[in-house]
């Protein structure tokens, strides 16, 4: 297993470094001159413009600048931004928001996901399956920001029974709309995904051995069918925690979250190119770190994989 943790480490390493440089070339190429972006309408000295070059790295070969700001990453250090802020300090502050938001609808996916994907495999082609599958397939089509502003409309405005925005109160219980709202289209994929293995393993000669021997129905779901069957939604679970986070962007300007996505929307706005980079770049790990917990799972799930050396 150490062995195993160990490769798949060294293997994220040419990832992430080929991640971040594509990210870096298309933030500072795509976006003209970030100088003369922070300038704006406003005539700008030569010295300053080379002064304000040398801050920012800029008057260097855009490797060096890359192979700088690598050098940022490992330390922990990212610099300052155009706005003169710490991009660790904004970070820091507006990611544990978005980790909260996206843990909501994780939970919310895999949850209710997989309980009514077990309901539809097990009850193949009944009336409660279509209706599972229609419930899922509307979820898919309906885009997030209708979802969005109808949640914050009904319970909100017609009910009361939620805030209309979240603004500077990030707490667990002003999150859970926006929750379950960034996890909706995720929970129609899991519990089509769910409803697939289930029906796929249920009958599988192991199965029909184990209820021969007179093993409980919800002893044969449990061991035989489900823990069988979640290899796939695990996978596509893992995947989607890193895509959550990225993703939030739009669920974050509807209930107004003072997240990563408000953050990322912003900086692109604002022309912020360095702290643009960092928070892709901290997309990427997240999604390469989700994918290891994900294989290592696999084994837990299905004593048959093992990791060697």
């Amino acid at each position: 297993m150490i062995w195993y943790i160990a490769r798949r480490l060294l293997q994220m390493i040419p990832v992430f470094l080929g991640a971040t440089l594509i990210i870096y070339l298309l933030t500072f190429y795509t976006s003209g001159d970030p100088i003369l972006t922070l300038a704006g309408d406003k005539p700008i000295s030569p010295a300053v413009e080379q002064r304000l070059r040398e801050q920012y790295n800029l008057d260097k070969p855009v490797l060096v600048q890359w192979l700088i700001y690598l050098g940022n990453v490992v330390t922990l250090d990212l610099g300052v931004g155009f706005n003169g802020r710490s991009i660790s300090e904004q970070i820091a502050q507006a990611f544990p928001t978005t980790f909260k938001l996206a843990l909501i609808a994780v939970a919310v996916e895999t949850t209710f996901g997989i309980i009514a994907g077990v309901i539809a495999g097990l009850r193949k082609g009944t009336f409660i399956d279509t209706t599972l599958l229609m419930l899922s397939l509307l979820l898919i089509a309906t885009p997030t920001f209708v979802i969005g502003f109808v949640a914050q409309f009904v319970l909100g405005v017609k009910l009361g029974i939620a805030p209309i925005n979240v603004g500077r109160d990030p707490s667990w219980e002003n999150l859970l709309v926006p929750g379950f709202v960034l996890g909706a289209v995720s929970f129609a994929y899991v519990l089509r995904l769910t409803r697939t293995s289930i029906a796929e393993t249920v009958p599988s000669d192991h199965v029909r051995t184990a209820t021969a021997k007179g093993l409980s129905r919800g002893g044969v779901v449990s061991r035989h069918i489900l823990r069988n069957s979640l290899i796939p939604v695990v996978t596509f679970i893992g995947a989607d925690l890193g895509a959550l986070m990225g993703g939030a962007i739009v669920t974050e300007r509807i209930f107004n979250v003072p997240g990563i996505g408000t953050l990322l929307f912003k900086s692109i706005n604002d022309g912020e190119s360095p702290l643009v980079v960092s928070l892709v770049t901290l997309m990427v790990i997240i999604f390469l770190l989700s994918n290891l917990v994900v294989d290592l799972l696999y084994g837990v799930l299905d004593p048959r994989i093992r990791y060697g050396k």
